[in-house]
């Protein structure tokens, strides 16, 4: 039907084609015509899928004047210009007669009906039956209903088949179907039994005049498209000519009889059309040919006179562009300037920004030290129980918590900066938040009491875990319930309400208070960096709440706030952890509820004189302390000094000591004259006479980068200021002691050492390379400690610490039990005589390593080897 329609459309160059295809589907077909009718379109031809659904449609648009016609298939209503297709009654009344005039015995049918609510199948079924109905010996056991395509009746009448039996005919709707229908038969081996009749009777590859030929098809039922017809009803309609409304075209049977004919006929018609068709082509490409050269002849001309016209002007405008460009050269070099003197401020500007901000952030990291100090003397003063009074005790308690307080001041400026260069990655572990809640809600308490404030916390699910990163909402708590204390008056009301909504995945956290609020029209503005409000009259940063916001938008939850009566923040944040990635989620023991323990006087006991062991400088271990700061290495030095020989540098020579000196372990600053701490740190860990001395890196630096680097130094552990010297203490003894189990691990595998692999590579490496100089010179009696450290290239002092470090023996020692270990393996595996043994393992004569031998294995040689 599109191919007649566009081959017509062909004969009349006005005329513009456009064909839609809804592939069957009723609801692309209905937006295809509202599409249509928007255009809107001349006239429109519609082939309806289903006759019910689309009759709204056609109505619309022929009651906005647009002639409809339709073909193939009919609409519910009248409400259309014509119709144009085959008599489908007519169709199924010629396909039962037909079937009638091939025999008088009874015959059983099977009928396949097209798409349920389409006209086309209502009427052949209709004809078909009222046809059968009169006819006694036809008779249709089974109708099937299908959608015109041959699938989608193959497992219903595979079903029918097996079910009925003695069929005889099959009438399918069209040729389709009727061809699934013989692929069934053909597969029950019932095609020579079974015939069928379609309807179409296409030419062509699969159509019905085909199928006949091939007698897949007992008939064909002919169903003339109509496209031609179409176009030619459509072009009367629109020239005004009178067109009857119902245009219905004939139909015929097509068996064996007259196949041949037929597809020779269409075949015939189907040449022409192609003749016409090309000639159509060589026409248009005559005209094309036509209208290309006379273009062309046009342009030519006006190209001639533009060129007349261009030469005269080229000639008056060149006096004026050489003008111009010395206006433009004089310009261009006068901008230049001014960029290049813009670009130098621009830099100078940059460079004194930089400075600032850096002079800002290590000022900023500067304060921490003597923070610190603070901090860990007032730790020291309540760990020793020292004050005794209730009133010097209330002024520490000032003090620790004001330095606290500053503190907390100063990180708030160092996070504002990393939020401004985005360098915050959030570390969320699975907490508790009532109990979270709870401890930082303690820490407020007594700030309530004081000023007689109702301070409480109230959750509808104390059991709820959630995914956070402590750290950072431990700030958002403490800068909301600040902001809260600061601007709530004496016997005022602040709370925190933890609120589970379980119909939804989100948590909403309340902190309300009934202080001075905010005014209306600065709500908006609460959370920009610096902004006060303009009724505050309190000092105030302006970063609080800034902050505030970017951490609980780095939990990809909201933070909004409401002003009535005083100030209210709503928290939202996600219930699970899917909205985080792998790499944002850390495991950390969850928050147990414990009070927050404050000084107290109480359970004071004096311990000042009690008495402590004087452990001697050879008993002790040592530390070497590499810091800038002289009242921090005071106060580090006066804590160690009880039970450890401490040793300091200033920086500028802290390599120097550690070589000379060997300590146990090194802690040192980042920041210091001359190389930094990581240098320092990396220099010891790749040298052969310190490489086991566990280090650890004390700074005031706690971003990521500086962790990683200080991990990549070598570090053994990293702390930051402001620390507790507990801490600082316990991670001192945790390093000597796991350095103890290494010693342990060597003594008692010193001689199944083969491959440095495992903890403590460095050090195995260096056992590795004594004991390979030890078998090298096994039998040389002058071998001696000096050519051993020689060998190494170190000192023999150096040598002497290192051994005593990693192994806890002397190296003396350590090479004579290497010669009693191999002498011993001699005495029990070999035929030497003593004497032989005694000069193959370097001792200088039998007597001595016979003594030796004795004074290790409380035997002699002579009794070890006859036990």
């Amino acid at each position: 039907m599109n191919e007649a329609m566009e081959i017509q459309t062909g004969f009349y160059p006005d005329v513009d084609l456009q064909i839609l295809d809804s592939k069957d589907n009723i609801d692309e077909q209905i937006k295809d015509i509202e599409q249509l009718i928007s255009e809107p379109v001349d006239i429109l031809i519609v082939s309806p899928i289903k006759s019910k659904p689309i009759t709204p449609v056609v109505e619309k648009a022929f009651k906005k004047g647009i002639p409809v016609l339709v073909v193939d298939r009919k609409i519910d209503g009248d409400n259309y210009t014509a119709y144009l297709g085959g008599d489908n009654y007519q169709v199924g009344t010629n396909a039962a007669n037909y079937l009638a005039s091939l025999t008088t015995s009874p015959k059983r049918v099977i009928e396949i009906k097209g798409l349920k609510g389409s006209s086309p199948a209502f009427e052949r079924s209709s004809g078909f039956n009222d046809i059968v109905d009169t006819t006694p010996n036809l008779k249709v056991v089974k109708t099937i209903e299908g959608n015109w395509e041959s699938y989608s009746i193959k497992d219903q009448l595979r079903h029918v088949l097996d079910s009925i039996k003695d069929v005889d005919y099959i009438f399918a709707h069209n040729d389709r179907m009727a061809l699934g229908a013989y692929e069934v038969t053909k597969e029950k081996k019932l095609h020579n039994q079974i015939k069928i009749i379609g309807v179409d009777g296409l030419n062509g590859p699969n159509g019905g005049i085909q199928l006949v030929k091939d007698k897949k098809l007992l008939a064909t039922i002919l169903y003339p498209t109509g496209g031609d017809e179409a176009i030619r009803l459509a072009l009367k309609i629109l020239n005004g000519e009178p067109v009857p409304k119902n245009n219905i075209l004939s139909t015929i049977v097509i068996d064996s009889r007259n196949a041949d004919i037929m597809s020779n006929q269409f075949d015939k018609i189907n040449q022409h059309q192609r003749d016409i068709e090309r000639q159509q082509v060589k026409i248009r490409q005559q005209e094309k040919t036509f209208t290309t050269q006379k273009n062309t002849l046009k342009l030519l001309l006006v190209l001639l006179i533009l060129s007349v016209l261009l030469g005269a002007y080229s000639i008056y405008s060149g006096y004026n562009i050489r003008k111009k460009k010395r206006e433009l050269e004089l310009r261009n070099k006068k901008i230049t300037i001014q960029r290049n003197q813009i670009k130098k401020i621009a830099e100078e500007v940059k460079i004194s920004n930089d400075a600032k901000v850096n002079f800002f952030t290590g000022l900023s990291h500067e304060f921490k030290t003597p923070i610190t100090l603070i901090l860990s003397s007032i730790e020291s003063l309540t760990e020793n129980k020292v004050i005794r009074d209730n009133k010097l005790l209330n002024e520490v308690n000032l003090i620790f918590n004001n330095s606290k307080r500053l503190l907390r001041l100063i990180n708030q400026l160092l996070d504002f900066r990393k939020i401004e260069d985005r360098k915050f990655n959030l570390k969320a572990s699975k907490t508790n938040l009532f109990q979270f809640s709870k401890r930082i809600f303690k820490d407020f308490e007594r700030e309530a009491q004081k000023r007689h404030i109702k301070f409480s916390i109230h959750s509808n699910n104390e059991d709820l875990s959630i995914y956070l990163d402590r750290n950072l909402m431990d700030k958002v708590y403490f800068n909301l319930l600040s902001n809260a204390f600061k601007f709530t008056p004496n016997n005022g009301t602040i709370s925190i309400e933890i609120i589970d909504d379980p119909n939804t995945n989100f948590v909403k956290i309340h902190f309300k208070d009934s202080g001075i609020g905010i005014p209306k029209q600065e709500l908006q503005d609460v959370f920009k960096a610096f902004f006060q409000g303009s009724n505050n009259n309190k000092s105030s940063s302006g970063i609080g709440l800034h902050l505030s916001k970017e951490f609980v938008e780095l939990h990809k939850g909201t933070i909004e706030v409401i002003s009535k009566h005083g100030a209210e923040f709503i928290i939202t944040l996600y219930k699970d952890h899917v909205h985080l990635n792998s790499d944002e989620i850390i495991f950390e023991p969850d928050i147990i509820d414990q009070s927050i323990t404050d000084l107290e006087v109480e359970d004071y006991e004096d311990d000042s004189f009690s008495e402590k062991p004087i452990l001697q400088d050879d008993e002790r271990y040592s530390i070497l302390i590499i810091e800038d700061n002289p009242d921090l290495v005071k106060y580090l030095k006066g804590k160690f000094s009880t039970d450890y020989t401490v040793y300091v540098s200033d920086g500028s020579n802290g390599i120097e000591m550690a070589f000379e000196f060997i300590p146990d372990i090194i802690i040192c600053d980042v920041n210091l004259p001359g190389k930094s701490g990581f240098e320092i740190c990396k220099t010891l860990k790749s040298d052969l006479r310190t490489s086991h001395i566990p280090n650890i890196i004390l700074t005031a630096l706690n971003n990521k980068e500086s962790y990683i680097k200080g991990l990549e130094s070598g570090t053994d552990l990293y702390l930051t200021k402001p620390f507790s010297f507990a801490i600082l203490s316990q991670s001192v003894k945790t390093l000597l002691y796991n350095r103890e189990k290494l010693r342990y691990y060597y003594i008692n595998n010193v001689h199944t050492i083969d491959a440095p692999e495992g903890f403590g590579q460095f050090e195995q490496e260096f056992i590795l390379k004594v004991n390979e100089l030890i078998a090298q010179n096994l039998d040389n009696s002058k071998f001696s400690v000096e050519q051993l450290a020689s060998s190494l290239d170190i000192s023999r002092i150096q040598l002497y610490r290192k051994m005593k470090a990693i192994l806890g023996v002397n190296i003396s020692d350590y090479i004579q039990n290497i010669r009693l270990e191999k002498a011993k393996a001699l005495l029990q595996e070999s035929l030497l005589t003593i004497s032989e043994i005694a000069y193959s393992t370097g001792f200088s004569s039998p007597n001595y390593f016979s003594t030796s031998f004795k004074n290790k294995y409380n035997k002699s040689p002579k009794a070890y080897r006859e036990d």
